[in-house]
């Protein structure tokens, strides 16, 4: 494909949007089941629901526009799932499990808040209307799914790192 203009590499960039957030909706479930925290199988949960949601917005936006956003694999998020699958295969505390599945999880989101911010981007200066404010509420979306991992790392790896250290550590630790 020849990009000749900006419209040209926003469907692109939409079109792998959308196969991220459909391999998305297939992780979600596995982390879920992985994770050990009721806390963080809530998170990864309430997320598959949102998830869904962004693909009705990013369907709407492809069906606006005309253009179809199938048939295209983000390999980035392929890769990004493929390291969080391999985590859970690891022999891990339940603690240091769900603080692994916290780091995957935040580089899954980190990776979509880039590639929102900048379909967002695109959309203003291409003046459409309609999908800056869908791309908009989607990006709020991912900024609170991320928000959420870092106050549930924050508890988790505290339990996971108090449970690691020797109790002459701990005595130290909790003094420093």
């Amino acid at each position: 494909m020849k990009f000749s203009s900006l419209h040209d590499l926003y469907i692109v960039q939409l079109k792998d949007l959308h196969s991220a957030e459909t391999q998305l909706t297939a992780a979600l479930p596995k982390m879920a089941k992985a994770a050990n925290a009721p806390k963080l199988k809530s998170a990864f949960t309430e997320h598959l629901k949102e998830t869904k949601d962004q693909l009705v917005r990013l369907n709407k936006i492809s069906k606006k526009l005309g253009r179809p956003f199938t048939g295209h694999t983000c390999a980035a998020m392929k890769g990004l799932i493929e390291e969080g699958s391999e985590w859970m295969e690891e022999d891990a505390t339940p603690e240091v499990m769900d603080a692994g599945l916290i780091a995957a999880a935040q580089r899954l989101e980190h990776y979509e808040m880039a590639g929102y911010c900048t379909v967002h981007n695109f959309s203003e200066l291409l003046g459409e209307k309609e999908a800056t404010k869908l791309l908009a509420e989607t990006l709020q979306e991912e900024e609170a799914a991320d928000e959420k991992l870092t106050k549930l790392a924050k508890l988790i790896d505290v339990e996971a790192k108090v449970r690691h250290l020797t109790p002459q550590r701990a005595v130290l630790s909790k003094n420093s």
